[in-house]
């Protein structure tokens, strides 16, 4: 009976391969000393019909027994198993716009220096070509931008939806994400409420807008470091890589991709 509330118990980690919040949730819980049960559901059937079986469809997913958090909020992670840690200390909107600008416009510069066949190809153990990750980089802000815009909820549907048969090359990608980073300067330069503390409708429930902001600057950071692991692997130079500096201050995971 003991084993049994024990394994009912455990702490259980729904993830998949590229997916920031998922490398950002376990190096949480590792460093701070969680043991948690480690499930891919990328290809995994039976994974997926365990995180649908909790009423989930998007990771991560942080679950205890018949009870789970999303993880995109940290915090929401140490309130849900009442750890006693505190998270990192958010940068203000303003800086947080700034490290957008510096991100958006180095993954223009990355994306244009990937090859064509490249582009076509998966990397490493996620099953996208590499174009798509390009894409959602920008899509991320792009997706945030439209909730802002047109007052509904920021959904999964949003951050995900699928790029225009027409946009193949890195140059069509690069010049869609720097209209999208234009869009954001013009909706920061006009946007009243500084502190950005009132509350938005996310896929990962209600949250500060400082939060959501946050989190629509640090995710694309983290994709595009693994633009850079791609040219790195290509052998390609990166065209003016992003330094620790630019990308301080953001909750960025300590390993650019996930292999385990």
């Amino acid at each position: 009976m003991l084993a049994a509330e024990n394994a009912a118990d455990r702490v259980r980690v729904f993830w998949q391969p590229g997916c920031s919040s998922c490398l950002r949730t376990k190096e949480f819980l590792s460093n701070n000393g969680v043991d948690y049960e480690s499930i891919n559901v990328h290809g995994n059937e039976s994974g997926m019909a365990e995180l649908r079986k909790l009423g989930a469809r998007s990771v991560p997913v942080v679950a205890r027994g018949g009870r789970f958090v999303f993880a995109q909020s940290i915090g929401d992670v140490i309130e849900f198993l009442g750890l006693k840690v505190r998270p990192q200390e958010r940068l203000s909107p303003e800086a947080l716009m700034q490290k957008m600008d510096l991100v958006l416009r180095a993954a223009a510069r990355y994306v244009r220096q990937i090859p064509a066949d490249a582009l076509e190809q998966p990397f490493r153990n996620r099953n996208r070509p590499v174009r798509v990750l390009a894409h959602h980089v920008f899509r991320i802000v792009e997706g945030f931008l439209e909730s802002m815009q047109d007052g509904r909820e920021l959904t999964y549907e949003r951050i995900m939806q699928e790029m225009a048969p027409s946009m193949r090359s890195g140059e069509d990608i690069a010049r869609y994400g720097e209209g999208v980073l234009e869009r954001a300067q013009a909706w920061w330069r006009g946007y009243p409420e500084r502190a950005c503390a009132r509350a938005v409708d996310t896929y990962f429930g209600k949250q500060p807008l400082h939060i959501v902001l946050e989190r629509t600057v640090w995710h694309p950071a983290q994709h595009t470091r693994q633009l850079m692991l791609i040219l790195e692997t290509l052998g390609i130079q990166t065209d003016t890589r992003l330094a620790a500096a630019d990308l301080a201050g953001l909750p960025l995971p300590e390993k650019a991709w996930d292999e385990d």
